[in-house]
């Protein structure tokens, strides 16, 4: 069985151990997910299986993808994502991936799109220090001076304004301290990226 999952952030919490020591959680609804479509090295050129996540109506997909749910006769699913396995002839088309793949102990990666904070000044983005508040300085929490007067240009990767959050982050080697098999439910041990709400992939961790 393939050690990962797509789920949905839930939230944090606390929960305590034998000796009373209070453990921050983050609750993950992790899966059903469904095997939609099988990749072997004979055809595709490597193993991998294709695995839908979160319900959706049908009129909210467009063709094509009406049509790749129709073949494997699956119900319409929101999130497709494929996992590399070592064999995929091992898994069945409908094939249900559940959070009891992993168990209490085990060591886990978690991705996810961090928060969108929008456009940003370099103080909150990069962490620069504001300059004088005193009256009459006009300098506040401006970028200031480019230094650019020989190319009289710009150099790329300078820290300036822009967008900030919306990235994909992955916090690795966390705890999975508690598994919930008939709701679905992770409890990891420390925060991972993203809002409420959100999609997530679990994987078994690299650094373990």
């Amino acid at each position: 069985m393939v050690k990962a999952i797509l789920g949905t952030k839930l939230g944090m919490t606390q929960i305590f151990d034998e000796t009373g020591k209070a453990i921050p959680v983050t609750v993950i609804e992790a899966g059903p997910c469904v095997v939609v479509q099988k990749k072997t090295a004979e055809n595709d050129g490597y193993n991998a299986i294709q695995v839908g996540f979160g319900e959706v109506k049908e009129q909210d997909l467009n063709k094509p993808l009406k049509g790749h749910f129709a073949k494997g006769q699956i119900k319409p699913l929101r999130y497709l994502k494929e996992f590399r396995v070592d064999d995929a002839n091992a898994y069945n088309i409908g094939q249900e991936i559940k959070a009891d793949v992993f168990s209490s102990g085990e060591w886990v990666d978690v991705t996810g799109l961090t928060k969108g904070k929008g456009f940003a000044g370099g103080i909150k983005r990069h962490g620069f220090h504001r300059g004088p508040m005193k009256h009459g300085s006009k300098y506040h929490r401006r970028p200031g001076s480019l230094g650019a007067k020989g190319p009289a240009r710009v150099f790329l990767g300078r820290k300036l304004p822009g967008r900030l959050g919306r990235e994909q982050v992955t916090v690795q080697k966390l705890l999975v301290v508690k598994v919930d098999p008939e709701r679905n439910l992770l409890l990891v041990r420390g925060a991972i990226p993203g809002p409420k709400k959100s999609l997530v992939t679990i994987k078994s961790s690299v650094k373990a």
